[in-house]
């Protein structure tokens, strides 16, 4: 085996063809999963098809931080070092959810999760050590407000500009932790799968058959969504490839305001106080 490796959401639609790429590659698999069962079945296809049978499934909701502690606290304990770490897991909600921690649901599970789990699971790694971060270019119309954590948004409710948000702040938050890790050699970076067909593309609203037609023709099969996410955690890569956000295999050029944005310092620390006073996790 070629070490750990950890996969949220690993039985989805692009994290079933991330954890079969990654299993392939021979590494020890655990998959972080919402619904066990599903995990399971997703874990022995995989086992079956690659020939590896250290695939693991740990069942996770990661819209409750005491869940996501939880789980990362049984991998402390392991004690055995993670060499991938890939925050592939997310929502877009429908509707207005608030979690038990008083966080909108999509905030909760697209961003807040991938940053404590990520956190805390640091120690287990060291140089070479690779963590993505599946964003989105919706990224581009984000902004994060002072109702960021507990609302997506400022006023009504709406689906799109919260996942949004939610993918901006977890841009940010590679951002920083690549600086933050930078000296210990641990590469984190975000991939944009694009236009993927999976279960978070709801046809719930009464434009979105229409929509649907629209962008069927430029919507990706989930195993070309998750390619630029293997290539960032199984290829070699250049020199100094932190920090950086990939589409299509290929590093995206962004401009000023996005390679060091106004928030991302208070965001950062705006989360792990979010964590402390409302989760009772403490991250300093």
């Amino acid at each position: 085996m070629k070490g750990r490796a950890v996969i949220t959401g690993a039985d989805g639609g692009m994290g079933s063809e991330i954890t079969k790429s990654v299993a392939a590659a021979g590494y020890e698999v655990v998959m972080l999963c919402y619904d066990a069962k599903s995990g399971e079945a997703c874990r022995n296809r995989i086992a079956q098809e690659t020939g590896n049978e250290q695939i693991s499934v740990r069942q996770v909701d990661l819209s409750v931080m005491a869940e996501v502690k939880r789980v990362a606290e049984s991998l402390l304990a392991e004690r055995i070092p993670i060499r991938l770490l890939m925050n592939n897991a997310g929502t877009m909600c429908t509707h207005f959810q608030q979690t038990p921690d008083g966080l909108e649901r999509t905030v909760a599970v697209n961003y807040v999760a991938p940053y404590l789990l990520s956190r805390l699971l640091l120690p287990l790694m060291d140089a070479g050590s690779r963590i993505v971060c599946m964003v989105s270019c919706t990224y581009a119309i984000g902004k994060i407000t002072p109702e960021f954590f507990t609302h997506g948004k400022r006023g009504s409710f709406w689906r799109i500009p919260i996942y949004s948000n939610t993918k901006l702040a977890l841009w940010l938050f590679v951002r920083r932790l690549a600086s933050e890790v930078s000296k210990q050699g641990i590469i984190v970076n975000a991939a944009d799968p694009g236009i993927v067909s999976t279960e978070i593309i709801r046809m719930d609203m009464w434009f979105d058959p229409l929509t649907d037609i629209f962008y069927r023709p430029f919507i990706r099969t989930p195993k070309q969504g998750a390619a630029t996410a293997v290539h960032l955690l199984l290829d070699e890569l250049p020199a100094h490839t932190t920090g950086k956000m990939f589409a299509s295999c290929k590093e995206r050029k962004l401009s000023e305001k996005y390679l060091n944005h106004p928030q991302m310092d208070t965001l950062w620390s705006d989360t792990a106080h979010y964590l402390q006073t409302h989760c009772g996790i403490n991250l300093e």
